[in-house]
C-alpha cells in the first residue's frame, strides 16, 4: 500500500474526464506520487478516495492478459493499493481499503454499511437450538475456548468474563471501513456486505457474503466458490467453501472443507472438519468431524474426530417443549449408515454406533465399544473397537490429513488413541463391568447398564481388552521414560522415573482436541473468574503450554497409575520389576496387533470377494480381486502391523537387555 499521496493535477483530471470518469469532488482524490490515469475508464468517484499506481498486468487462465486499472466501477470512500484491477461492478464499492495486486471483476456490490464487527461477537446457539449455550465467535476462536463457553454454564462468572473479553475484541475490530487484502481475487460474485477479506483469498462465483471475516493469508489462503451464501460468519485460514454451501451464524476453523450443497446454521466447525451434501444444525463440530453423505443430519450434538455414515441422524425434539435436547459423541466415534440416536445421549470415545438407539444411553464410561440395535434395545460390546483395524487406521490417518499450513494454529490437537483421558475411562470401565458381575452374578446371560444391555461374553472380553490396552499404555510410558539411558543401579532407574512436572494428577479432560488435566483447566478457569487472567491471548497461550507439556504431564499421571495398577511402589521398584512390566507390555502389544491382523484379514475373505470375476470362474475371481485390492500380505496396513509387532518386540527386548545386569547384581 502506498504511503505517500498527492492531489490530482489539472491535466490528470482532464484525462480522467476524457475517459468517461466523474467525481463529486476531484479535490477529495489522493493518488500515489507516480500515479498515471491512463488505465482508468468509466469510473465514478465519491467521497474520500486514495489510489496507488497501475503498472502491472494480470495473466488470466488461458494466457489472456489484463492491465491493472479501473473500468466500469463506482467507488465511494475507498483506498486502493498498487496495481489493483477493478472492473464491471454493477453497483458500487463503498467504504473499503483494498490491498496491492487485488483483482475484482464482475461483482454486484461490495460495501460496508455503518459500523460493523465483521462477524465478531456473533452468538451461535450450539447444542440447544432454543438457546442457553450461545458461543460468541471471534477471529481467533479455538475449539477449547468454545468448549468451555458452551459447556461450563454451571460457572456463570466464568461465562460472563469470557463473553466480556470477546465483546471487547469485537469492539476493537469494529469499523466503518472494511478491508480486502493483497493478492485477493473476487470474480463473478454477487453481494459482499460488511465483510473483511484477508490476503490471497479467492472468491469465485459466490452468491452472497454478509457480516463476516475471511481470515485468509499468504501461507494458507481461503477459497470460496460457486453459489455460496453465508451470513454472520468467520472463516479461518486454509478453508475451502464451495458448490452451493449455505451457512448462517457459523464459525469455520482452519483447514475445513464444506461443499456439495452442505447447509449449516448455528454451528461451530473446528480444524479439518469436512461437510458435504448433508446438514448441520446447532452442532459443535470439534476437529476432524466429517459428514460426507446425503440424508445425513448432525443436530444439537457435540462431536470430534467423528465419521458420520450415510443417513446418520439424531433427534433433539420429543414434540413436547421444542428442540431442547442435546447429545455428546466423544472423540473418535463413528456412526454407520442409517444410524439414529434420540437425544439426550452420551456416546463413549472411539465407539461405533449401529442401528437406532432411542433409550438415551450413556456409554461414556465404556470407550471403544460397539452400540448395536437389537429389537428396540441397545446392546453394548465393551472395548471391542480396540481390536478393530478401522480404529487404528483412523488414528494413523488423522495427523496425515491435517490441512493447516498457517504457522499460527488456533487448535491444539492431540491425536493419541491411548492417553490419560481414555485410559482413565478404561480403568472406570473395568470397575463398572466387575461391579455388574458382582451385583447380578457372573452367570447372568445379560446385564443391564445405563438403559442398555451387555452380554456376559461381551462383558468378560471387555475386561480383557481394557486390561491389555492399559498395560500397553503404561508399558509405553515406562519404556519411553527409560529410553536412551544407561543405568548403573536400581536407584538410578527410580530417579529417572520421578515426574519432572507438578501437574498431571487426577482426572483428565478432552476439550475438543486438547487433552489436559482437569486440575490445570480448573486453575485456568479460576484465574479468569478472579480476574488474574484478563485476555484471550493469555487463555490461548495457556492451552498451547498445556499442549506443549503434554508428555511430561502424562507421565505424572502414568507414574501414579502405574503404582496402583501393578501394585509396585516406584520408590522401591527394581530392574526385575521393570522387566516383568515390559514382558506384560509386550504380550499386550503383540496380542492386540494380532487381533488387528485377524480383523484386517476379514477384508480379504471369500465373502469380501463377492462380485469379483463377474463372468469368470473362482480362479478368475481371485485374480480379479488381487488386481483391484491387492494381496493381503502386501497390503500397506498389514505390513505396518507386522512391522509394529517386530519393532515393539525389539524395543522391549532392548530395554530388558539394557537393565539385565542389574537384575543379577542387585
Amino acid at each position: 500500500m502506498c504511503e505517500s499521496f498527492r492531489k490530482l493535477t489539472i491535466k490528470e483530471i482532464d484525462i480522467l474526464k476524457n475517459q468517461q470518469c466523474m467525481s463529486d469532488d476531484w479535490s477529495s482524490i489522493d493518488v500515489a506520487k507516480d500515479f498515471n490515469p491512463e488505465h482508468i475508464f468509466h469510473t465514478r468517484f465519491s467521497g474520500k478516495i486514495k489510489m496507488g499506481v497501475f503498472e502491472k498486468s494480470f495473466t488470466l487462465p488461458g494466457g489472456f492478459k489484463k492491465h491493472s486499472g479501473l473500468r466500469h466501477v463506482s467507488l465511494h470512500n475507498c483506498t486502493l493499493g498498487n496495481n489493483v484491477l477493478i472492473e464491471n461492478v454493477s453497483n458500487y464499492i463503498a467504504n473499503y481499503s483494498i490491498g496491492n495486486d487485488t483483482f475484482i471483476q464482475n461483482v454486484n456490490v461490495i460495501l460496508v454499511d455503518g459500523k460493523s464487527t465483521f462477524g465478531n461477537g456473533t452468538e451461535v446457539s450450539v447444542l440447544n437450538e432454543t438457546g442457553g449455550r450461545e458461543v460468541p465467535i471471534y477471529n481467533k476462536m479455538s475449539a477449547h475456548l468454545a468448549y468451555i463457553i458452551a459447556m461450563y454454564r454451571h460457572r456463570p462468572i466464568l461465562i460472563e468474563k469470557l463473553k466480556k473479553m470477546i465483546d471487547d475484541y469485537a469492539s476493537e475490530v469494529s469499523s466503518e471501513t472494511g478491508y480486502i487484502g493483497e493478492n485477493v481475487s473476487i470474480i463473478n460474485t454477487g453481494t459482499i456486505k460488511n465483510v473483511c477479506i484477508g490476503d490471497c483469498c479467492i472468491i469465485n462465483g459466490t452468491s452472497k457474503l454478509e457480516n463476516g471475516t475471511v481470515n485468509s493469508n499468504s501461507t494458507d489462503p481461503v477459497t470460496i466458490g460457486c453459489n455460496v451464501m453465508a451470513d454472520d460468519f468467520i472463516i479461518s485460514s486454509g478453508s475451502h467453501i464451495s458448490d452451493g454451501v449455505v451457512m448462517l451464524r457459523c464459525f469455520i476453523g482452519q483447514g475445513c472443507s464444506l461443499s456439495h450443497l452442505f447447509s449449516a446454521h448455528d454451528s461451530l466447525f473446528f480444524s479439518n472438519c469436512q461437510g458435504e451434501n448433508g446438514e448441520a444444525c446447532a452442532i459443535f463440530a470439534g476437529p476432524y468431524t466429517v459428514s460426507m453423505h446425503k440424508s445425513s443430519l448432525l443436530i444439537a450434538g457435540m462431536f470430534s474426530f467423528l465419521n458420520a455414515g450415510s443417513g446418520s441422524n439424531q433427534s433433539n425434539h420429543m414434540y413436547k417443549l421444542g428442540p431442547i435436547h442435546q447429545g455428546v459423541v466423544e472423540r473418535g466415534s463413528k456412526t454407520t449408515s442409517d444410524s439414529y440416536i434420540l437425544w439426550p445421549a452420551k456416546i463413549g470415545a472411539f465407539s461405533l454406533v449401529m442401528g437406532r438407539h432411542v433409550r438415551h444411553p450413556d456409554t461414556s464410561a465404556l470407550p471403544f465399544s460397539y452400540l448395536i440395535e437389537k429389537g428396540s434395545e441397545t446392546y453394548i460390546v465393551p472395548g471391542v473397537n480396540l481390536r478393530s483395524v478401522g480404529t487404528i487406521r483412523d488414528a494413523l490417518k488423522w495427523p496425515k490429513r491435517d490441512n493447516r499450513k498457517d504457522p499460527e494454529k488456533l487448535d491444539c490437537i492431540n491425536f493419541n488413541l491411548l492417553s490419560p483421558y481414555t485410559i482413565q475411562k478404561m480403568l472406570t470401565a473395568i470397575d463398572v463391568l466387575r461391579s455388574l458381575q458382582k451385583s447380578s452374578g457372573e452367570t447372568s446371560e445379560v446385564y443391564s447398564y445405563q438403559s442398555a444391555c451387555i452380554k456376559n461374553s461381551s462383558l468378560v472380553k471387555g475386561i480383557t481388552l481394557y486390561s491389555k490396552a492399559i498395560n500397553k499404555f503404561l508399558g509405553n510410558s515406562i519404556i519411553k521414560r527409560l529410553e536412551k539411558t544407561h543405568f548403573n543401579s536400581n536407584q538410578e532407574i527410580r530417579e529417572r522415573l520421578q515426574p519432572t512436572i507438578e501437574g498431571g494428577s487426577g482426572e483428565w479432560l478432552d476439550l475438543s482436541g486438547l487433552i489436559a488435566p482437569k486440575a490445570e483447566i480448573d486453575k485456568l478457569i479460576s484465574g479468569i473468574e478472579t480476574g488474574i487472567i484478563t485476555s484471550l491471548e493469555t487463555i490461548h497461550s495457556t492451552f498451547a503450554e498445556l499442549h506443549k507439556n503434554y508428555y511430561d504431564l502424562e507421565w505424572t499421571w502414568a507414574y501414579e497409575v502405574t503404582q496402583k495398577w501393578y501394585g509396585k511402589s516406584i520408590s522401591k521398584i527394581t530392574a526385575e520389576d521393570i522387566t516383568e512390566i515390559v514382558n506384560i507390555w509386550k504380550d499386550a502389544v503383540v496380542s492386540l496387533d494380532e487381533m488387528l491382523y485377524a480383523d484386517a484379514k476379514k477384508e480379504f475373505s471369500m465373502t469380501a470377494k463377492t462380485g469379483f470375476g463377474v463372468d469368470g470362474n473362482s480362479q478368475q475371481k481371485n485374480t480379479d480381486f488381487e488386481q483391484v485390492r491387492g494381496v493381503f500380505d502386501s497390503n500397506p496396513f498389514v505390513q505396518t502391523v507386522n512391522k509394529h509387532i517386530e519393532d515393539k518386540t525389539n524395543l522391549g527386548n532392548e530395554l530388558i537387555g539394557r537393565i539385565a545386569p542389574l537384575v543379577y547384581t542387585e
